[in-house]
């Protein structure tokens, strides 16, 4: 299995670090840190792609630097009222925005898992999560196979 990032090593760690029910405040208090998205994107929502797999209406898209080691930014779409969905997206944000594409690329698929969340959030609420992590995956891996314009 692949190393987690440092960041989202660092996340990982801190959810293990509490007990299960305080895990869900955990994940609440990312919900709060979500960036809101640039004008360029908030004026254009239809750069974004919708993970139709979270239970409320979450997008998202990236943009990777088109030299050197590819460092990959990432943007975020979810309303206020849905905090289990945006914690998940922070915690993506916050454990990968900048990085580059590589370190993207090889976090593991089951890393929502490793946040210790199973027992306290439904399995469709977790898939939400993993689908975020794929479909960021294959917009990194999509936009580096992209030749050059």
């Amino acid at each position: 299995m692949s190393e987690l990032p440092a960041a989202l090593a660092e996340i990982v760690e801190d959810f293990q670090a509490v007990t299960e029910p305080d895990r869900l405040q955990l994940l609440l208090e990312f919900s709060e840190e979500l960036p809101e998205l640039p004008a360029r994107l908030a004026d254009h929502p239809d750069l974004l792609e919708q993970v139709v797999e979270c239970q409320t209406p979450l997008f998202l898209t990236i943009e990777v630097e088109p030299a050197g080691d590819r460092r990959v930014s990432l943007f975020f779409s979810a309303p206020p009222q849905a905090p289990t969905t945006r914690g998940f997206a922070s915690v993506l944000h916050q454990g990968l925005d900048g990085l580059p594409a590589a370190a993207v690329l090889a976090v593991p698929d089951d890393m929502p898992n490793q946040l210790g969340l199973t027992r306290a959030l439904t399995p469709l609420r977790l898939r939400g999560m993993s689908a975020m992590l794929g479909r960021i995956k294959r917009q990194v891996s999509e936009r580096v196979e992209a030749p050059a314009s």
